[in-house]
């Protein structure tokens, strides 16, 4: 999912688990839920691209491996603090709350339709939720209003997150503006509703900062029931499209229900075969099995493409020489050869 969505929920984590015990529990859990993408930039990584984006960093191993370097840097840093209050070092709670923030990483980018390959590097294969949308305006909103609640009474914190709630809300509705596309009309009604509870909320000290562990882990429960609506809702959805895509593509046929941001319950179905591809009105050829896109598929680039999307298709330009061979990352019927999803390979020199 996106960072706005990683962020609010590691901080809602370590609330939820680390309030009272360590000193600034949310921050903490909100570094530690992005780590897994802003350690794809370190030195020695491999280049970041569509394709080759979740990595080795969203892997169990890489998470676990994090979450060790955030457990031991926050007790070098924090075990003097404790000894000179004499305390014990809250190591539990310290373990639990990066285990559970870098575990939501992971969590929250597999429920989507893009992909983990959680078993790196022993295998390449990428398991898919196909519940949530890698963007959720929900995720934003529920955890936000939550942690606001939790905040001291001050005019300084009501002007920082009527900021972030107001921004949030402006991303959503002015969606087409922004991203070119719209939400569906009852995600405009919620994106209102939702910061008006807020408001009222604050002022009636719903999850005072008293209870701001308790307001916290309530928003995860929210986002959990909410998630785990969706999941059940897809199986059933799910089960019709591969009754639909066995008829239509064979017993062999492979399908895939592709999550929409800004329809949350909604979803594009997508289906095929070896040689095609296709949805509700619409089918397009693979043309995976051409002599020069074979040749293609043979390079690293290309085998990422393949790792990263079920129904890659294939689209030559026999005009250029060297011809070029567009791979198509295909969520439904599209055109053209430029944009997100889409490479343009030429063949190895060598045959």
């Amino acid at each position: 999912m996106d960072n706005i969505a990683h962020t609010l929920v590691g901080a809602a984590l370590g609330r939820a688990i680390g309030d009272s015990r360590i000193p600034a529990p949310a921050i903490l859990g909100a570094l530690a839920a992005n780590a897994p993408d802003y350690t794809e930039y370190l030195p020695g990584m491999p280049p970041r691209s569509n394709f080759n984006h979740r990595g080795i960093t969203h892997s169990l191993i890489g998470a676990a491996i994090q979450a060790a370097v955030f457990i031991i840097v926050t007790g070098v840093v924090m075990i003097p603090l404790w000894r000179r209050e004499n305390r014990p070092v809250p190591w539990k709670t310290i373990i639990g709350l990066y285990t559970a923030a870098l575990a939501s990483h992971l969590l929250m980018d597999w429920q989507g339709s893009y992909g983990l390959r959680p078993f790196l590097p022993w295998s390449n294969q990428r398991y898919y939720g196909d519940w949530v949308a890698i963007v959720d305006p929900f995720f934003w909103l529920v955890p936000a209003v939550f942690l606001a609640w939790g905040q001291v009474r001050r005019w300084t914190s009501a002007l920082g997150w009527g900021i972030i709630v107001l921004a949030l809300v402006a991303i959503v509705l002015f969606a087409s503006f922004f991203f070119d596309r719209a939400v569906a009309s009852w995600v405009d009604v919620a994106t209102i509703a939702i910061p008006v509870v807020g408001v009222i909320g604050w002022h009636k000290h719903w999850f005072a900062p008293g209870a701001r562990r308790a307001g916290a882990a309530t928003a995860l429960v929210v986002l959990g029931l909410y998630t785990g609506a969706q999941a059940v809702t897809s199986f059933v959805v799910r089960h019709d499209l591969g009754v639909e895509a066995q008829a239509r593509f064979g017993p062999n046929a492979t399908y895939a229900l592709v999550t929409r941001p800004g329809f949350p319950f909604t979803w594009t179905p997508v289906m095929g075969s070896a040689d095609s591809v296709g949805g509700p009105g619409w089918s397009v050829p693979r043309h995976l099995d051409v002599p020069v896109v074979k040749r293609v598929l043979s390079t690293p680039r290309a085998q990422a493409a393949l790792a990263f999307d079920r129904f890659v298709t294939a689209d030559v330009d026999s005009v250029r020489q060297p011809p070029v061979v567009y791979l198509r990352d295909t969520r439904g019927p599209s055109v053209g050869r430029r944009g997100f999803g889409i490479v343009a390979l030429e063949p190895p020199s060598t045959p």
